[in-house]
């Protein structure tokens, strides 16, 4: 059987740079090649980025990424990896449109292209808007062995590409993916891949993008299966990592080109014989699969990681209030940047706690962060006296003199604002615009409620297996919510207890279900509408809100787009 040692790149390339991303690439390749690699393949979009968004209705970057195909394929030669075929990821451009593609560079020369099939057009991607679909499949030939590709919702979706590959004959499958991060997907990719390489009759080799865009984030989770969708490897989540494992392969493909399934089949030979018999590698074991909340606080940590860095911040501020929100941001901000780029803000009013400010400092204290306090009564009051504000005004003011002391030490020194909002206030509108929901990224905006506090007692568990001091103090876990406005209050006062308002909240956004699909599982009518009608009139707070890692099926921004104005009630 002609053996193969096949490299997967899992890597972290950034939108727009094609500089970086081309030494990206130019380093991985060599990594492949020092392990002895017969073929490396790395994600989709990976010389540009993904997604690219409105940069691919622009003519000049399409050709600046065709140049730097090119120009990639040469430098490759020049870096001695000119010999080792490698799948590259890439925005084209030609007389049809443009183009979601991959190319196989070889020999200094780009020696085979294929383009899209299936564009996903849902949640939160739009490629129907940019791409045009691609017809036709380039099969390459490498030392005996036909090996196919296809690029990402092309192994998503039924039929198409695979039926085809299956049916032109091919001994391996390469698929490109830059797949974004949701809760559980993970479960969803190994059956998903095994079905379709039994679908084309061959192992199959995923790989996938891994790291932060805006509020996507990408975990990684490349993998390989046999023909019979046993599973041979699988990459870690959430890390830059190449995958080196040698194939056994069937051989001896039929070669059917032309017309296949309504795709043209084109073969390119690189190489006829087979490689000499030598002895593999050892296997590398399976990843062990991440619990919920490992997933969830390492795809936080990734995405606020990358977004503060590949937007060119080094530091990071937010107001500290002792409460459960921002000492979990708090600590994913750590988490991500490290203690010295995070400074956190302590600004009490005139109804703030003794213990919310103690359990601030403490846990600043814990996670080596910076800390300072800037009282806002005396502010507060000018606004207050001045203007003649009560209740509800008055407790607005308060959050906005904190929103505007962060942006001013923003201003100063230069650090991005974190927003602690959770996606049960969010959806139900309970924030204060100019005030808590002020920043430059939101790092738990697709969290309910509920998972934050399941979140902090995750990473306190953690820290205690490791021998470590637990970064979050048990008091902000274990008081009531709060946002210390009036005296006494709650967060009670004005919502749900939050594991009821987070079971509503999850049917009604991510599962689009109705008012009467809602009181038919069993909520109350009252409880019912009361939600239905703050999630709606809350829709222009979002629309103001910052952006923020996407965790869930059905985040807010691009995955739930809904009118700002519109009749239309529930109930």
């Amino acid at each position: 059987m002609p053996q193969l040692r096949l490299a997967l790149a899992q890597v972290n390339a950034c939108v727009g740079d094609l500089a970086g991303n081309t030494e990206l690439v130019l380093e991985w390749t060599r990594k492949a090649v020092e392990a002895g690699a017969h073929l490396a393949v790395f994600p989709e979009m990976v010389l540009t980025g993904y997604p690219v968004e409105d940069l691919a209705l622009r003519v000049s970057f399409a050709e600046a990424s065709k140049r730097a195909l090119t120009d990639l394929a040469r430098r490759l030669a020049e870096a001695g990896c000119g010999g080792l075929p490698v799948f590259v990821g890439y925005l084209d451009r030609d007389e049809r449109g443009m183009r979601n593609a991959a190319a196989v560079l070889h020999g200094g020369e780009v020696v085979a292209r294929q383009y899209k099939h299936h564009l996903p057009n849902y949640g939160v991607f739009d490629e129907r808007r940019y791409f045009t679909p691609g017809d036709e499949l380039d099969v390459v030939r490498l030392h005996g062995v036909e090996i196919g590709m296809v690029v990402c919702e092309d192994l998503w979706q039924d039929g198409g590409p695979i039926a085809a590959l299956g049916a032109a004959g091919v001994d391996l499958v390469v698929s490109p993916n830059a797949s974004p991060y949701e809760r559980k997907k993970d479960d969803a990719r190994l059956p998903l891949v095994a079905r379709r390489a039994a679908e084309a009759k061959a192992p199959l080799a995923y790989v996938n993008l891994v790291g932060g865009q805006d509020e996507l984030v990408f975990d990684g989770d490349s993998m390989v299966v046999t023909g019979t969708g046993d599973l041979l490897t699988r990459a870690p989540q959430f890390v830059e990592h190449l995958v080196v494992l040698d194939l056994d392969l069937p051989g001896g493909a039929a070669r059917t080109e032309g017309p296949v399934d309504g795709f043209t089949v084109r073969r390119r030979t690189l190489s006829d014989d087979p490689l000499p018999a030598y002895p593999p590698l050892p296997a590398p074991a399976p990843a062990e699969p991440l619990s919920d909340e490992a997933e969830v606080w390492h795809a936080l940590v990734t995405g606020l990681r990358d977004y503060v860095r590949k937007n060119g911040f080094r530091s990071v501020v937010l107001g500290l209030s002792g409460g459960i929100d921002s000492a979990v941001v708090a600590a994913l901000a750590v988490d991500a940047l490290g203690g010295d780029a995070v400074h956190c803000v302590s600004m009490p009013s005139v109804y703030s706690s003794e213990h919310s400010k103690s359990d601030a400092r403490e846990l600043a204290r814990r996670t080596g962060a910076h800390y300072e306090v800037q009282p806002i009564a005396d502010m507060v009051r000018v606004f207050v006296d001045q203007l003649g504000l009560t209740g509800l005004a008055e407790e607005n003011v308060q959050a906005r003199c904190r929103g505007v002391t962060l942006m001013g030490l923003s201003n100063q020194h230069g650090h991005l604002v974190l927003a602690p909002g959770n996606k049960s206030e969010l959806a139900v509108g309970y924030s204060t615009i100019y005030g808590d929901a002020v920043g430059g990224f939101a790092p738990i905006k697709d969290v309910l409620k509920t998972l934050v506090w399941d979140l902090a007692r995750w990473r306190n568990a953690q820290a205690e297996k490791l021998g470590e001091l637990p970064p979050i103090p048990e008091n902000s876990i274990a008081k009531p919510p709060s946002a210390e406005l009036r005296p006494g209050q709650v967060d009670t006062d004005s919502l749900p207890d939050y594991e009821l308002l987070d079971a509503v909240l999850d049917d009604y956004v991510e599962g689009d279900k109705g008012y009467r699909d809602l009181i038919a599982a069993g909520f109350a009518p009252e409880l019912v509408d009361r939600v239905l009608r703050m999630v709606d009139r809350a829709e222009y707070k979002r629309r103001q809100y910052p952006p923020g890692t996407k965790i869930t099926f059905k985040a807010f921004g691009r995955d739930r787009r809904l009118p700002v104005t519109s009749g239309w009630r529930e109930g």
